[in-house]
């Protein structure tokens, strides 16, 4: 049942992550709440969630040392992990036909680096822990619209977010023999400030209801797939992007 679980949320400390990590905490969980380099944000996310027991977990997951530090820590903290959100995420602009090669090859390499290396990492270590500890555990990734309807002026942003969506689906069949589920939600644009620069009117347009989701909205299908019910989504992409884009 839901509550008084260990839950690992990267990238955490602010916009999805944040939305994520309060959800759980709001449902009675633990939360290990990660981040790089936003300390600031990071403390202000941990002071705001619900209940007792949740830490502020730092590391570079772009690295495969970084990565397991960050699960260490957190299995340090709170005890054995039941619940993994794969959130972290970079989103490098280098449009093919204005970016120099030096700034293309930099992008690719950062994005591939965190995006999908850093979210297999973080994943491997979170699954052997749970199969080490016999917890019947939860993955879940979070991934993107860009995945399926392409990302021209981040083409390594959706094809990193496509390369997780079929980790996920990997892993969902190698796992569930552990007990352990793995599945994808697939965002539109959705209201943090990351993108706050690029929500427009016409991006608002993409969805017949008129405007982008909320942050709260992609933690409440996260936190579905995460629950005891959702063992049948395991290997599920979850589009959740207001009818946006329909495959």
């Amino acid at each position: 049942m839901d509550g008084n679980r260990t839950v690992l949320v990267t990238g955490a400390a602010r916009g999805i992550g944040r939305a994520i990590a309060t959800a759980f905490a709001a449902g009675g969980d633990r939360v290990a709440l990660h981040y790089a380099s936003r300390r600031a944000e990071a403390e202000e996310a941990l002071d705001g969630l619900a209940g007792s027991g949740h830490v502020l977990v730092q590391g570079d997951i772009s690295t495969p040392e970084g990565a397991a530090g960050v699960v260490a820590a957190a299995v340090e903290a709170l005890g054995p992990l039941d619940v993994l959100v794969n959130n972290a995420a970079v989103n490098v602009a280098h449009p093919l036909d204005r970016t120099t090669f030096e700034d293309w090859q930099d992008a690719w390499r950062r994005t591939v680096d965190v995006n999908l290396l850093g979210t297999a990492h973080v994943t491997y270590c979170a699954a052997r822990n749970m199969i080490d500890h016999q917890v019947r555990g939860r993955i879940v990734n979070v991934g993107s619209r860009g995945a399926f309807k392409g990302e021209p002026d981040h083409p390594a942003y959706g094809a990193t977010k496509a390369a997780m969506h079929a980790l996920g689906q990997s892993l969902a069949v190698s796992l569930a023999p552990h007990g352990i589920t793995v599945a994808s939600v697939a965002p539109g644009f959705v209201a943090t400030e990351r993108v706050a620069d690029r929500i427009s009117a016409a991006v608002e347009e993409q969805s017949p209801f008129g405007r982008v989701a909320a942050p709260e909205e992609i933690a409440a299908a996260v936190k579905y797939l995460a629950s005891p019910e959702a063992v049948w989504s395991s290997g599920a992409v979850l589009d959740v992007n207001g009818a946006s884009y329909l495959r």
